[in-house]
């Protein structure tokens, strides 16, 4: 008897109705869990999750020593780049797109980056805070910073972030749900990325930290800016760019949900903002306490949103199944007999699931879905989800 059914994706014997013990791109993973790599990866998660886990590690222990040691260009430029670069392995990794991915993460990113790069220049050197990066001063916060975190920062940074991904998102040939997704991490990795370098770039150009600089405190702003606010703006990008995408083999587009979306994420990108400039002045000026809040605060922003993540991206998964099936079942497993490349036991003709190990064939790359057991693609299957007379 199969465990899961393979058009709805359910557990049909454990009871547990909305799969919430088993995570729809993850399915020996609760939903409600703080695991990163399967949540901001979730194509990639389950061949070789422990890759990036150790890529990531070694990034942050690499940028947490050079930070250290005062070495604060090198810190900088590590935890800038860092999670880009494992992102976009990844991509190429599980080969997201067949034999286009230089186009479409060159668009996602570049494009993304040139414009946090401006308009990060404009707010803070044109228009300027009252306070540095580190925030805190004698005055305490000003009415005016507040206004530039809160207001403008978060809204014009998550319009710009969603330029990039939602002209992919439209083309037909990425109008999947979890392809907006991953547009959206990515065009929000690479704003962060160009931020912090425009934010810092004083640091870059100025050598070593001095003699009486906090190693704590350099430590905090490099592992918040390089490595929790990338994933924070990437996590609530992907999200809103995802809404865009909707659940069907059409993207859905400006909707109700995509604004809740939008707005969603801006609130994040406030609170964010916010929180980190006020809790910069907790202890004075370039404290080490409050740059250690900052890292805490970020922590608890980033918690929320991976529950967040996969929450939607699980509900969105199952429902896209209900829609397939309601239109006479799937073509990624159509024609020969295709396997399921988590667990390698046979796919049902037109599953959307797994009924083994329940795992969601939208959640492989397109270009393995309906792999045979030989690694070809099954007779008129193209890889795209399309099946061919």
């Amino acid at each position: 008897m199969s465990h899961f059914c393979h058009h709805c994706g359910n557990d049909v014997q454990s009871g547990d109705a909305e799969r919430k013990k088993a995570y729809a791109a993850r399915p020996d993973e609760p939903v409600a869990s703080f695991k990163l790599v399967s949540t901001i990866m979730p194509q990639g998660a389950g061949r070789q999750p422990y890759t990036y886990k150790v890529a990531l590690g070694i990034a942050l222990l690499a940028t947490v020593v050079t930070a250290a040691l005062g070495a604060l260009p090198v810190a900088i430029m590590v935890a800038a780049f860092a999670i880009p670069i494992v992102y976009i392995l990844y991509l190429y990794d599980v080969n997201l797109w067949e034999d286009e991915p230089i186009p479409v993460v060159a668009a996602a990113f570049l494009l993304t980056g040139v414009l946090a790069a401006v308009f990060t220049w404009l707010w803070s050197d044109r228009i300027g805070l009252s306070t540095d990066t580190l925030g805190g001063n004698d005055g305490g916060p000003a009415g005016r910073d507040l206004l530039i975190l809160l207001l403008l920062v978060p809204v014009v940074s998550e319009l710009i972030r969603q330029i990039g991904p939602i002209y992919l998102a439209s083309r037909p040939r990425y109008d999947d749900l979890m392809d907006g997704f991953t547009f959206g991490v990515v065009a929000g990795v690479g704003f962060a990325c160009f931020e912090t370098l425009v934010l810092h770039w004083g640091w870059i150009s100025g050598g070593f930290a001095g003699p009486g600089s906090s190693a704590g405190t350099w430590i905090s702003v490099v592992v918040l800016q390089g490595f929790l606010k990338p994933l924070i703006y990437g996590s609530a990008t992907g999200l809103a760019v995802a809404e865009f995408s909707g659940l069907g083999e059409k993207y859905d587009g400006f909707t109700p949900r995509w604004v809740v979306g939008l707005l969603q994420a801006i609130l994040v990108n406030a609170l964010f903002q916010g929180g980190v400039y006020l809790l910069g002045f907790v202890g004075g000026h370039g404290s080490t306490v409050g740059a250690l809040l900052g890292v805490v605060w970020g922590l608890v922003l980033l918690g929320a949103l991976i529950i967040l993540v996969r929450t939607v991206l699980h509900k969105g998964l199952l429902e896209a199944a209900l829609e397939s099936a309601a239109r006479g079942g799937s073509n990624h497993a159509s024609g020969d007999l295709a396997f399921c490349s988590r667990c390698e036991m046979p796919l049902l003709p037109h599953s959307d699931f797994c009924s083994a190990c329940g795992n969601s064939v939208r959640s492989v790359p397109k270009s393995e879905r309906g792999l045979t057991a030989q690694g070809s693609a099954p007779a008129g299957f193209d890889g795209t989800g399309e099946t061919h007379a």
